[in-house]
């Protein structure tokens, strides 16, 4: 008897460690702060990096209102205002003049939009919500906020032009108010069958 005591313990501790370790992936799940990213703007080395052409910005979102100072990359998990900050990384976007446009989804594109996507300067027009005007910015931060009434798919726009008059062009698509909680619930039925076999495992 000692030693199926023994083994019946020894399986215990395994079947709580792995119940453990899914609730420990669930909870860090939940509070990561950073979404993922996808259009114009990447991860790179835990940093949102928007790329214009060739050169670079630290993109990131806040919701100081709700989230206290969780950064969130692209997509915003709830309604209300929003902080969105671009730090330059590439030194030469400071001489340039940049604006910053908010476009409802209306042709439903998605994650996969392009700027050809948007249609015409009048399409794009059409769909704005929101534009930050160009203007050259020597510190090297772009900061604008915006209240979003109500959940959706948006696209950000963002375009700097050097003096010649080239542009460079960043699009990137997210949502607000649309957490995805497939990968919790996922997780939590994992867990929750794990501790039904340790329920039953003890038994007999």
């Amino acid at each position: 008897m000692g030693y199926f005591k023994r083994a019946f313990d020894k399986d215990c501790v395994e079947v709580v460690k792995i119940v453990v370790f899914f609730w420990v992936c669930i909870i860090s799940m939940m509070q990561s702060g950073v979404a993922m990213a996808h259009g114009g703007v990447s991860m790179e080395e835990d940093l949102c990096v928007m790329k214009l052409g060739t050169y670079r910005s630290h993109f990131t979102g806040y919701q100081p209102e709700k989230r206290s100072t969780q950064e969130f990359c692209e997509d915003i998990p709830e309604i209300g205002n929003v902080v969105l900050v671009m730090d330059f990384m590439s030194d030469e976007l400071r001489s340039m003049k940049t604006d910053f446009r908010i476009i409802k989804d209306v042709k439903e594109v998605g994650i996969s939009a392009t700027y050809d996507d948007l249609g015409t300067k009048e399409d794009i027009e059409n769909a704005t919500v929101f534009y930050e005007s160009p203007k050259e910015y020597p510190h090297g931060t772009l900061n604008v906020s915006y209240k979003f009434d109500g959940p959706g798919d948006f696209i950000g726009l963002v375009t700097s032009t050097t003096e010649a008059g080239e542009s460079h062009i960043s699009v990137f698509p997210f949502s607000v108010g649309r957490q995805n909680n497939i990968g919790y619930l996922f997780g939590f039925l994992a867990a929750a069958l794990v501790s039904y076999g340790l329920y039953r495992f003890s038994q007999r």
